[in-house]
């Protein structure tokens, strides 16, 4: 058993943290007859001492009918839920204790009964894990532990509450993968032996990608649940494209750590450290590139002139990432074109040590071409991760120039806007067409190869095109 962390939990939350309005929604209830309790994510949380935004609470005591006329003082109510109804006021969830039965296969094969008399106990039942089975009193402070959640926390150790219902949801088996690398647990044998036992294959890819993205998001090092997602037998199961990763042989001079499948892993948590400042959707990127870029590797590493080499892996890549992110469903995340981002990553990956290490300068073309591709930026930030992403002391320096380099053309971000555009060309009396195509690409071509930088030259060019 891992040694106990006497400072990892909080005796006793600190209540001051409980948003205004959920001390207030608690009061009203116990006016009422009834007590609401903070239940799951928050209280976790409080007692490690992590801030967490969202308060849940559950009311026992209090009919349904009732309990919606009381929260209809606290301001707009909105209801959630096809079988089973939440209310949110504002940053709070409230919601009765309930009772859930198992109908079919599925997230949705459940029947779902709001019963606001069951006891604090079973209400905690249904609950995946210990740590999410705590609960808080707002009023008092007491906090109420059926399950013996704190002591897994302070042990460090991940454990289901129910092991009869667990496999009820196969998502918990996701959620275990996300919980232990977000708070470095352990997994009990017996909560390791029910996740490798529980089918997946009716998992939707939304809801798999919403376990994946908190994973790679929130855990500091999110190695830790994929290296545990290899163990359980979930790689195999649902990511056969990663599996190919382990065993796969890398030359010891540039990766000591060892095969493809570590070097992701390592790849992975130096990604995770340079996300700060990046949206939603570029962080994703950036993480889903970390897991994606050497998935070539496995068709085309051989031992060549006794040296273990992976030519062309780069675009080799660029199928079985498209693959994976098919098999996630990742498209756009908050408007951000993540799936495109992901492989102009997996492809080019190697450009900037590449431009940097070429034997011949290279011109600025050359990274306003590169620049339609992929985000400059974004590229050596990844490039940087994956350098330093292996055993032993490597310079990444390259990384820097290429990124200076890129931002004195303009390009960090996208390659240039034209600056001839059709109805330039309409205005010199060029018909729509394929000729029109064609000379706005000749024009283009030579702006990214700074022969034009003004519009007065674009336009002599296309004259001089037109007399061709």
């Amino acid at each position: 058993m891992p040694s106990p962390r006497p400072d990892r939990v909080a005796r006793v939350p600190d209540l001051a943290q409980v948003p205004e309005r959920g001390r207030a929604i608690a009061h009203a209830v116990g006016t009422a007859g009834g007590r609401a309790l903070i239940v799951g994510g928050w209280v976790r949380d409080a007692l490690i001492g992590r801030p967490s935004k969202d308060v849940d609470l559950e009311v026992f005591g209090v009919p349904a009918d009732r309990l919606r006329a009381l929260l209809d003082a606290f301001g707009r109510v909105d209801t959630v839920g096809e079988s089973f109804t939440v209310y949110k006021i504002g940053d709070v969830d409230v919601s009765l204790p309930r009772r859930e039965s198992k109908t079919g296969r599925g997230h949705k094969g459940f029947a779902v009964e709001g019963d606001p008399s069951l006891s604090i106990e079973d209400a905690a039942r249904r609950r995946d894990f210990t740590i999410n089975a705590i609960s808080l009193d707002p009023l008092t402070g007491e906090v109420l532990d059926p399950f013996g959640g704190r002591r897994d926390l302070q042990f460090k150790l991940l454990r289901v509450v129910d092991p009869a219902t667990f496999g009820d949801d196969s998502l918990r088996v996701l959620r275990a993968l996300q919980f232990a690398a977000r708070f470095e647990l352990e997994l009990t044998p017996e909560t390791d032996t029910l996740c490798q036992q529980i089918p997946l294959d009716d998992l939707p890819a939304e809801r798999v990608w919403g376990e994946i993205e908190k994973l790679l998001l929130k855990a500091e090092r999110p190695s830790l649940g994929l290296a545990l997602a290899l163990d359980l037998g979930v790689v195999d199961r649902l990511w056969p494209e990663l599996r190919t990763l382990v065993g796969c042989p890398q030359e010891p001079e540039w990766h000591p750590e060892g095969d493809v499948w570590i070097h992701m892993l390592m790849v992975v948590d130096e990604a995770r450290k340079r996300i700060a400042g990046l949206g939603r959707g570029p962080a994703a990127a950036m993480m889903l590139g970390a897991i994606c870029h050497d998935l070539g590797k496995p068709a085309t590493t051989a031992v060549i002139d006794g040296r273990i080499r992976s030519p062309g892996h780069e675009e080799g890549g660029v199928g079985p990432a498209a693959s994976f992110l098919d098999r996630l469903n990742v498209h756009t995340l908050d408007g951000y074109d993540v799936r495109a981002a992901v492989l102009g990553l997996t492809a080019h990956h190697l450009k900037p040590s590449a431009f940097f290490k070429s034997k011949t300068p290279v011109g600025d073309g050359a990274f306003r071409r590169l620049a339609q591709k992929v985000d400059l930026e974004l590229l050596a930030r990844f490039a940087t991760a994956d350098c330093h992403g292996r055993a032993g002391d490597f310079d990444c320096s390259a990384m820097d120039w290429f990124l200076d380099r890129a931002r004195a053309l303009g390009v960090e971000h996208a390659a240039p806007a034209p600056l001839v555009m059709g109805r330039h060309l309409l205005e010199l009396g060029v018909a729509p067409g394929p000729r029109m195509g064609q000379i706005l690409k000749v024009i283009y071509e030579a702006q990214l190869d700074g022969q034009i930088t003004t519009l007065e030259e674009g336009l002599a060019l296309a004259k001089s095109q037109l007399s061709i």
